[in-house]
């Protein structure tokens, strides 16, 4: 299972490129989109994935103070057009015959400001903090929620939804039984075992201004030891989203060496993966 999702996720990842560069395209020639837009643009370059069957959840895609709403979704009589200075949060997911895809990206739109390049840089340390993350197997899913917050906490900052939550494959965007939120209880079928594929999903929402979000799946592996210890099995996770996160929004003064390191890794990860399956505008996007 987990060899066919990297599959899906390269497949995703490389509609990604070519969605954001149409996407940018359209709004630097001044086309006048709207969140409604959102959705098909993702849909056209997703079906053409040979493997792609359809959306996993409904699009979440809200601009400015729409993004501030966790789980909003655009609608005829509700939604705002893409224009002026501010900033574009894409919650969105594949199903594909080889696995369930779910990914948030957050873009600028104009020039970003101060202000949202912290809480954005905030969001991305709070990202890191989990992804680098090493647990012993069987950890109750629950305990690893502070871990991720903890960044935001000493900014007297937080977000009201979980952390993360189980996605199956080719099944349901969430399924469970582990949930990252120490809201969940703790009980037997909490456990972390190898193999899980989590969602990692910080975020930052100001109401009435905007919202961000920066969301990878991730699996659980196991971490090789040249020999036994007295303190058992420990996990690791693995990053299988990919698919840039955007820099323009980042304050670099924030970033700790190491976590600059882990998402320039991240980063050439992402480049070396889908640039045999990305050409012309994708390809200089990625």
């Amino acid at each position: 299972e987990l060899a066919h999702t990297r599959e899906a996720m390269i497949a995703d990842g490389a509609a990604l490129c070519g969605f954001f560069a149409e996407l940018e395209a359209k709004l630097a020639a001044g086309e006048a989109l709207t969140e409604l837009d959102i959705d098909p643009l993702l849909e056209k370059h997703r079906s053409q994935q040979p493997q792609h069957i359809s959306a996993s959840f409904g699009t979440i895609a809200g601009y400015n103070a729409n993004a501030a709403l966790p789980h909003y979704s655009p609608s005829e009589k509700n939604h705002s057009r893409i224009t002026g200075d501010g900033l574009l949060l894409i919650d969105s997911g594949g199903q594909y015959q080889n696995g369930t895809t779910d990914i948030t990206r957050v873009i600028p739109i104009g020039t970003p400001s101060a202000a949202q390049k912290h809480d954005y840089t905030l969001v991305l340390k709070a990202h890191i903090a989990l992804a680098q993350t090493v647990f012993p197997d069987g950890i109750a899913a629950p305990l690893l929620d502070a871990i991720c917050r903890a960044p935001m906490w000493q900014a007297h900052c937080d977000y009201g939804h979980g952390t993360g939550h189980g996605v199956g494959y080719f099944l349901n965007v969430h399924e469970g039984p582990q949930v990252l939120s120490y809201r969940a209880p703790i009980h037997a079928h909490s456990a972390m075992k190898e193999g899980m594929i989590t969602s990692n999903e910080p975020g930052l929402y100001r109401p009435g201004q905007w919202g961000i979000r920066i969301e990878n799946l991730m699996a659980n592996r196991r971490v090789e030891r040249p020999r036994e210890t007295a303190f058992g099995d420990y996990l690791y996770f693995e990053t299988l989203t990919l698919c840039p996160i955007d820099t323009r929004l980042i304050e670099r003064a924030m970033l700790t060496d190491a976590e600059a390191q882990w998402l320039n890794d991240y980063h050439a990860t992402v480049r070396d993966k889908l640039a045999p399956h990305t050409t012309g505008a994708a390809r200089e996007w990625l």
